[in-house]
């Protein structure tokens, strides 16, 4: 095919890091992102070129393109961390050629030119050749929440514990982490803002469903944690609610920080525990996973697709947004809660 000299995509307006930090929610594009024609880029040696189909948006674009990121933006370039398409050129070595014509989930954090555009540039080690089961909905979220999903149950399944807690309990991920533990006999403990979320949550499995609005927060949460003894704590969110649950979880427990909702600080009550029960908290980010388990990072991608084909796992869409209609909607769809948006270029 043709490929064109320029293309239109939705440009980075920020450099580096912010220094005044915004919170979670993105509130309007215009002092983020910028449209704009840019020339289509060459792939390098490793690279592919890719016709983008769909491209996704998850918390850490949002986090990204507003400078709270753990990587620094490149003003004047294509935001976006994901997306699924179609391999129109390959680098110089042999295995980018081969992926020419093929349609793959891509990531592009590493070549920070992003996904929401006409064309994108990806590493081939973060290509996704697509079964043609795979939805094109499905290849766009393939990476980020799924492997996500599937590293983090590791953690859980180590653990030996049953019950576990996590944050954020209607988002994409979670709901991932919930169909996998259904089927493993474990028991998710999850937090969600909205009563309306409750009932959804527990038909897919979770075991309790707590709604952190609620004038009963407190003492249902202390109730299910004296019931279950979940040792392990997946945290999107942190701040007040983080460091509520954290501190009436037993002994020997484990919060892992993947995210942060909530920009409020983060208060541990009661340091001695970290002492005297032996608790701990780390984080988690999928990019230092893939690199440190390279031998799980295959195994994971073959599960995931396989999920995504035969219906075990499927991406609840808001809206798929054309590129051109972006700035002006993105926003009000980002508000609406449960599901994902995606951008058509």
């Amino acid at each position: 095919m043709t490929i064109p000299s320029d293309m239109q995509a939705l440009l980075l307006v920020g450099d580096g890091y912010t220094r005044t930090p915004s919170g979670s929610v993105l509130e309007a594009m215009e002092p983020y992102i910028e449209p704009g024609s840019i020339a289509v880029p060459a792939p390098g040696p490793s690279q592919v070129l890719i016709k983008v189909s769909l491209a996704s948006i998850n918390p850490s674009d949002v986090a990204f393109i507003k400078g709270q990121y753990g990587q620094p933006r490149a003003k004047g370039q294509p935001a976006g961390f994901e997306g699924v398409g179609t391999v129109v050129a390959g680098g110089d070595e042999p295995y980018p050629k081969s992926l020419i014509g093929k349609r793959v989930a891509f990531a592009t954090g590493v070549t920070n030119w992003g996904s929401w555009a006409q064309y994108a540039v990806a590493e081939t080690a973060v290509c996704i050749p697509l079964l043609d089961t795979v939805r094109d909905e499905d290849g766009a979220a393939m990476i980020v929440n799924p492997l996500t999903a599937i590293a983090m149950f590791e953690i859980v399944k180590q653990e030996g514990e049953k019950a576990f807690v996590m944050t954020a309990g209607a988002s994409q991920l979670c709901k991932l982490i919930i169909g996998l533990a259904g089927e493993a006999g474990f028991r998710p403990i999850v937090t969600v803002r909205r009563e309306d979320q409750t009932a959804l949550l527990k038909e897919l499995g979770a075991a309790h469903v707590l709604n952190e609005k609620a004038p009963d927060f407190k003492a249902a949460l202390r109730q299910v944690m004296k019931e279950e003894q979940p040792r392990i704590f997946l945290d999107a969110v942190t701040g007040p609610l983080a460091s509520t649950i954290f501190d009436v979880m037993p002994k020997r427990s484990r919060w892992i920080i993947y995210g942060r909702l909530d920009t409020d600080a983060t208060i541990i009550r009661e340091p001695g525990q970290m002492i005297f029960q032996h608790k701990h908290i780390e984080g988690f980010w999928l990019s230092e996973w893939m690199r440190q388990f390279k031998d799980r990072r295959g195994l994971a991608i073959l599960e995931a697709q396989k999920r995504f084909s035969d219906g075990r796992w499927s991406t609840d869409v808001t809206a798929v947004v054309p590129l051109a209609e972006a700035m002006a909607r993105l926003p009000a769809e980002l508000a609406k809660p449960n599901g994902k948006v995606f951008i058509r270029p």
